[in-house]
């Protein structure tokens, strides 16, 4: 690696080391969207660490690993030094927020270093989230703590580990400062990779201003970018709706198949191109309830867990307010035709939501009353307070290759608690005769399947992972990276126990039991600003 020192840039706040680490940039946003940004630097910072260097995706980047994880790496990732061919900025984007409309937003404590194509020919952002101020930061200090961004590193893992899209860090680094909230916390920056950082709230910003020609602009940007088929389509605005639309319908899917809360699904949240963005206020579900809220500013339930479709629908009903003009010069025939889509996305999703509740049943073929059966069973865990994680994974516990066990479960599950027996312990006699019945109709329903039971059990496994991220368990390895000099090993025992969330393996018992009920009861999440 050489370094060198580049002069001062439009915007930055001094000159800045550059750093070649392996990968060029080629940063197409800079480039091809003048006016949707401001240039800026990070703030230097007084003592950088490298807390948390994630290998594997520098190395799906095209990046040498080795050399970054450690003081050099802490000072590229910190923003002191900048990678050679980085072109920093901050994004310009609106948003609605729990459902008010705010014409500037931005961004106030990110920015966007560049892009690099990594080793599979896909374009990603590179980000830094933590870095200082810029002209969007409305009075903010625009830092970090350093909880916040190992929760947001820890997260991102896990749903990338869960199969799910998702935008992940490439690196955490603690400041040597403090940032002051309710009290001093540590700061820290945290390097964000993304397949882009185009949001709803990205439209929105020249749509309220009435700046349709630059609305123009961005579509071009965004199909480019995202839908490169639509390029030449000639409805392609209306077609690119749908394509958002379709991508948020598999997403939202998807959260809630492994029961997690996103908490805070404004417009600015909601990406493009259809990954999750946002760790702040998430968390995922204990015992059963579609209203179950965790985010501390979300007193009315607007993002609660079974609202979430609904929330989705809304947002993009605001993405399609911004593309009118663009999908019809007549107001009206643009209104009709994108009011189709939006109709459309609840059937989108449910049957992405059907097929997601058929896997988890273990059932291959679709059949009329499959939707009815699955209802009941997610009735009787809401009913029995039934962990939605273990409850979906016990049910797996009913199916083996040598044809159905008893009703209380496997040996191995028996021991550790995870069988249906077990988790319906508590419950009155009437709930457990309704699981019993249930699961006799369960069974003449799976009887009607080709499929052995070696390929059901594979298919419930697969769509129902063993670990998630528990809430208690994200607190106990966040308070133990803040405390004295930061212990990172119940840290690095939970992201490696989450790393393989879908397979049976022995000593993660305790990562697997969900937090005493009155620990639920009384546990928030936060937006760590």
């Amino acid at each position: 690696m050489t370094t060198t020192d580049a002069p001062a840039r439009d915007g930055e706040i001094q000159p800045r080391e550059r750093i070649d680490i392996g990968a060029a940039f080629d940063n197409s946003y800079a480039r091809e969207l003048d006016g949707a940004y401001v240039r800026q630097a990070p703030a230097t910072v007084a003592a950088p660490r490298m807390v948390r260097f994630n290998h594997r995706l520098a190395e799906e980047l095209g990046i040498d690993p080795d050399p970054l994880d450690g003081p050099l790496g802490a000072r590229i990732f910190s923003g002191n030094a900048l990678p050679a061919g980085a072109d920093p900025l901050a994004q310009a984007y609106a948003g609605h927020q729990f459902g008010g409309f705010s014409p500037q937003l931005g961004d106030g404590r990110a920015l966007l270093l560049g892009e690099i194509v990594d080793r599979h020919g896909r374009r990603r952002d590179i980000a830094l989230k933590g870095s200082g101020r810029t002209p969007f930061s409305r009075g903010g200090d625009g830092k970090a703590a350093l909880g916040p961004v190992l929760r947001e590193y820890l997260m991102g893992e896990t749903m990338q580990a869960l199969g799910i899209p998702t935008t992940r860090a490439l690196a955490a680094v603690s400041t040597g400062e403090r940032v002051y909230r309710d009290s001093p916390l540590p700061g820290a920056v945290l390097t964000r990779v993304a397949a882009s950082h185009l949001r709803v709230g990205t439209f929105q910003f020249f749509a309220a201003r009435g700046q349709d020609a630059f609305v123009e602009r961005l579509l071009d940007y965004t199909i480019a970018r995202h839908d490169p088929a639509l390029r030449h389509a000639p409805d392609r605005a209306l077609r690119l709706l749908e394509a958002v639309a379709r991508r948020q319908a598999e997403l939202i899917a998807q959260w809630m198949r492994v029961g997690f809360i996103h908490g805070v699904m404004n417009t600015d949240n909601m990406t493009l191109s259809g990954e999750t963005i946002d760790f702040g206020p998430c968390a995922f579900l204990e015992a059963y309830d579609p209203q179950t809220v965790f985010s501390s500013i979300d007193h009315g339930g607007r993002y609660a867990f079974g609202n979430q479709p609904h929330l989705a629908r809304w947002n993009l009903a605001r993405f399609a307010e911004t593309l009118l003009p663009s999908i019809d010069a007549d107001r009206e025939r643009a209104i009709a035709r994108a009011t189709e889509i939006i109709d459309a996305f609840p059937g989108w999703f449910e049957e992405r939501w059907s097929g997601v509740l058929r896997d988890k049943l273990g059932l291959l073929r679709a059949q009329a009353d499959d939707g009815t059966l699955a209802s009941e069973w997610l009735d009787l865990m809401h009913a029995a307070g039934i962990d939605y994680t273990l409850g979906w994974r016990a049910l797996a516990t009913e199916v083996h290759t040598t044809g159905e066990t008893p009703a209380d479960g496997a040996p191995a599950d028996r021991a550790t608690g995870f069988d249906l027996a077990s988790l319906f312990a508590q419950a009155d006699p009437a709930q457990r005769a309704r699981r019993d019945a249930w699961l006799g109709r369960w069974r003449a329903r799976r009887l009607l399947e080709s499929a052995a039971p070696a390929e059901q059990l594979a298919r419930m496994r697969a769509a129902s992972p063993a670990i998630v991220a528990r809430n208690h368990k994200v607190e106990e390895a966040l308070t133990a990276a803040l405390a004295g000099d930061g212990d990172m090993a119940p840290f690095e025992r939970l992201l490696a126990a989450v790393a393989a969330p879908y397979d049976e393996r022995p000593g993660l018992e305790d990562y697997r039991r969900p937090a005493p009920r009155e620990v639920t009861a009384r546990y928030q999440t936060f937006c760590g600003t």
